[in-house]
């Protein structure tokens, strides 16, 4: 039986633009960083909130659902973005998609949920640094003031025009996720690129 397994090794969608996310990141003097994050292993779940599973879940996965809305919790490895009342997007290491998924699904047994691998639908793109928070202000509607969207906190929104995944990382200086359709990570790529030319 022919090999069936894939031999070509996996090219993230920013992987052109590396390069020029370096280059902006050091002309900017510290002020702020890009980087893609590729491959991240993304599961979004969807069950109800209030049955067995959600409980069941959590405890499968080391760590709680988060249940107030735009909150994200975090255990080792592993995130937990709230995205809905009754949706979540968990997030891993490269290459743990699969794990995710069977141990999310073996932890609702008989209970009704949703799990889809979405990893291969976005890319992640990394916006740290101490302006980080005013060049995403250029082009999205949410207040990102600490007070309005502090560390640990996500949302559904658009940036440059583009619908997003912002997260605001709850690790010191981390800064922000992107979390981005492949097929528009180049334009939003270049609309950062453009935007971070005020920073250089």
């Amino acid at each position: 039986m022919a090999d069936t397994a894939l031999t070509v090794p996996l090219r993230s969608p920013l992987s052109r633009v590396a390069d020029r996310l370096a280059a902006a990141t050091r002309t900017s003097g510290g002020a702020i960083r890009l980087a893609e994050v590729p491959f991240l292993a993304q599961i979004d779940v969807r069950l109800d909130v209030k049955g067995a599973a959600a409980d069941a879940v959590g405890l499968a996965l080391g760590l709680q659902l988060p249940l107030e809305p735009g909150t994200v919790v975090r255990a080792g490895e592993l995130t937990v973005l709230w995205l809905g009342p009754d949706e979540w997007l968990v997030t891993g290491p490269t290459g743990s998609e699969r794990d995710l998924e069977r141990r999310i699904r073996q932890a609702a047994g008989d209970e009704p949920v949703s799990v889809t691998d979405v990893s291969a639908q976005r890319t992640t793109l990394l916006v740290t640094g101490p302006r980080a928070r005013d060049l995403l202000a250029h082009g999205c509607a949410l207040d990102l003031h600490p007070r309005a969207f502090g560390s640990g906190r996500c949302a559904r929104t658009t940036l440059g025009r583009t619908q997003v995944v912002l997260v605001a990382r709850d690790e010191p200086r981390a800064g922000f996720w992107v979390l981005v359709r492949s097929s528009f990570a180049d334009y939003l790529a270049d609309w950062l690129l453009d935007a971070a030319t005020e920073y250089v």
